[in-house]
């Protein structure tokens, strides 16, 4: 009877301390295990985070460098002229595209020509890259034909720190369109160490 009833009592105040005692020896280090895995979780999608936005970015400024240059059908030779703008305002050189509360970084300037109708015709492509205003956000925004409307608006990279800078492998405003454009930006995020990313455009047109 002694022993059934030990049995029924359950645990005890000392056994129970023990237990307690045991149980936050072990929680200790496994909750430092867990707080650094989901840190080390975090910081692995902030980087595929980064590496997505780095891709896409360069995807998309190499295809827009390869076909920048405004030629000048009134000129023999048909010469190019100045397709590069820096730190533009949306109305720079008669190429209005977007609205007047954006300065791009750069515009791309590229012939487009219209099949349409019998005979061809040609107008300007604006390609712009700029931060949105209040944001770290670099946008491309597009607009052809000569409307001011832009066709596409989108977000190429985000967490952008600082400003963006525009090299060119020749003077960038010239009429003589330079063959190769970089634009170098750093992106940062809590998690993970700030990152360079540099694109690089070659353009293709003569």
């Amino acid at each position: 009877m002694l022993t059934a009833a030990r049995k029924d009592a359950g645990f005890t105040l000392v056994e129970l301390l023990i237990v307690i005692a045991i149980l936050g020896v072990i929680s200790l280090p496994l909750a430092g295990v867990v707080v650094g895995a989901l840190h080390n979780t975090q910081a692995t999608q902030q980087r595929m985070a980064l590496a997505h936005d780095s891709q896409i970015s360069a995807a998309y400024f190499a295809q827009d460098v390869s076909g920048v240059g405004v030629h000048d059908y009134d000129t023999a030779n048909y010469p190019t002229k100045a397709s590069v703008q820096l730190n533009a305002a949306y109305n720079q050189g008669g190429y209005v595209c977007g609205t007047a509360g954006v300065t791009s970084l750069v515009r791309l300037l590229g012939d487009a020509w219209d099949y349409a109708g019998g005979t061809p015709s040609s107008s300007i492509t604006v390609t712009a890259y700029y931060l949105a205003s209040g944001t770290t956000e670099l946008h491309r925004m597009k607009c052809v034909g000569g409307n001011a409307t832009p066709v596409s608006d989108v977000v190429l990279a985000h967490n952008v720190s600082g400003t963006p800078a525009v090299t060119c492998s020749t003077s960038c405003e010239a009429a003589s369109v330079p063959q190769k454009i970089t634009l170098a930006m750093t992106v940062a995020l809590p998690a993970t160490a700030a990152q360079d990313i540099v694109l690089i455009g070659q353009r293709r047109q003569s």
